[in-house]
């Protein structure tokens, strides 16, 4: 057999060889890169979901730590130091020190609002002094420790640590819920 002929039967074997391995590899790529797309398509759509999903609705201002909808379960939607509805997450909507919405600003001005389980309303959760209905202006009717409707009221049925309807009762169910303006 003449070498020029050997060399034509070489080619062509390479040339099979080459279109078979893209076969067989070219299948397992195309279903990689699908399953990526779609695991990106799926994180898109969660974390749209969550940043939409910000609502302190139905969050309790409790001191009631295996309360699910507690603000001191750190396992919680409420309490958790990374979840969007938080008041303990320094960079969400109700925890960073400069959102208008936030407890710790203490420039707040859309801070929540506190309702007691019986339907009072007990002011705004603020750390805004200035606030004439903050719990934190100690000279206003929800945040003076002399006030009958204040949460910082030791004696009040709003702010005694044995009160069920107190956010410092650490046994509470019926702690006060915290709603946006």
């Amino acid at each position: 057999m003449p070498l020029s002929v050997l060399f034509d039967e070489l080619r062509k074997l390479k040339t099979i060889t080459q279109e078979n391995s893209l076969a067989l590899i070219l299948p397992p790529v195309r279903e990689i890169y699908m399953r990526n797309i779609v695991t990106v398509a799926v994180l898109v759509g969660a974390f749209t979901l969550a940043a939409s999903a910000q609502s302190i609705e139905g969050c309790k201002l409790s001191a009631n730590k295996y309360d699910p909808s507690s603000t001191s379960n750190v396992y919680g939607r409420c309490g958790s130091p990374y979840s969007a509805d938080s008041i303990n997450n320094p960079y969400g909507k109700y925890g960073s020190p400069y959102s208008p919405h936030s407890v710790t600003n203490p420039y707040a001005t859309e801070a929540p609002r506190i309702t007691a389980h019986d339907g009072t309303n007990l002011g705004s959760y603020s750390a805004n002094p200035y606030a004439p209905d903050s719990t934190s202006n100690p000279y206003g009717s929800n945040g003076s420790p002399f006030a009958t409707k204040s949460i910082n009221n030791n004696y009040g049925s709003y702010g005694s640590p044995y009160s069920a309807q107190s956010p410092t009762n650490l046994h509470t169910v019926t702690a006060p819920t915290l709603s946006e303006d």
